[in-house]
This record gives C-alpha cells, structure tokens and sequence, in this order.
C-alpha cells in the first residue's frame, strides 16, 4: 500500500524523528525568554496539566507529558527550586508525593497560555483550513498508536 504513495523519505523521517518538536519547542522557549517567562517547553508541559488538575502524583505527570520518571524527578526537582511547585506527602499513602503548584506556579498561567497560544499560531501560519489541521492531527496519532511500545 504504501509504494503507491510518491514522497521523500528523508523528509517523512524528518519530521517523525521530531525535527518539528524541536523547531516547536525551540520558538516556544524562545518566546517565554523574550517575554520574561523562564519555563521551558517541558516545564510548560506539566503546569498546562496542573493548571487543570493540580496536587496529582509524579506517575500522573509522567504519564500525561510521555516522560520517564527520572526525567520528570529532575524537572520536578527544577520546578522546586524555580519555586513552581512543591512536592507535598500524600495524607494515605505517605510514600507518594502529590505535586502542587506554588502561589508563583499558578500566577504564570494566564501569560503562558497567552505566550503559547501565539507560538502555536506562528507554528500555524499557512494552514487554512480546519479540515488541513484534522488531517495532519490524524495522520500523526495513527503513526504515534502504530509505533508506541
């Protein structure tokens, strides 16, 4: 099926081994510096799930932002000194720690989505149709289900 279909390899590759991410992230981290914002992409990733639902475990975050524990220790870890969070006993389980956002934590979000938002418009100029959006959406979950462990 798929010989039928005339494209670059190199350029499929390209963009599945995460070049647009990175190209991604790097505008984003960009745009937080310029607008005296110091969150990276992955800090980012993980104050957009506390925005919505916050005192919830590091397994919790792991799992949201497709991140392994020691690398979400670490950037947790970050966030404590940056003063974003803080890692707080669990009342039932005190082996566990619930992650909260610091009072610092949630006056971010309103520019940070604002900052965001104009990031991801940037990264969307010249896609003109809703339908353009949906089908690249589409074309990369099938792709991510498809090679997933």
């Amino acid at each position: 099926m798929i010989e039928q279909f005339n494209f670059d390899i190199r350029l499929i590759f390209a963009i599945l081994n995460g070049k647009v991410s990175a190209a991604i992230n790097r505008k984003l981290y960009r745009n937080f510096r310029q607008n005296g914002l110091e969150i990276s992409p992955e800090q980012w990733t993980v104050l957009i799930f506390l925005w919505e639902k916050d005192g919830v475990t590091q397994q919790e975050l792991c799992n949201a932002t497709f991140k392994d524990k020691p690398s979400m220790t670490r950037l947790i870890d970050n966030m404590e000194r940056q003063h974003l969070v803080v890692r707080i006993s669990d009342k039932r389980d005190r082996r566990t720690n619930l992650i909260h956002l610091t009072k610092d934590g949630k006056e971010l979000e309103e520019k940070a989505r604002i900052i965001a938002g104009q990031t991801l418009k940037e990264a969307l100029h010249g896609i003109t149709t809703l339908d353009e959006l949906s089908i690249g959406q589409e074309v990369l979950k099938k792709v991510f289900f498809n090679t997933k462990d």
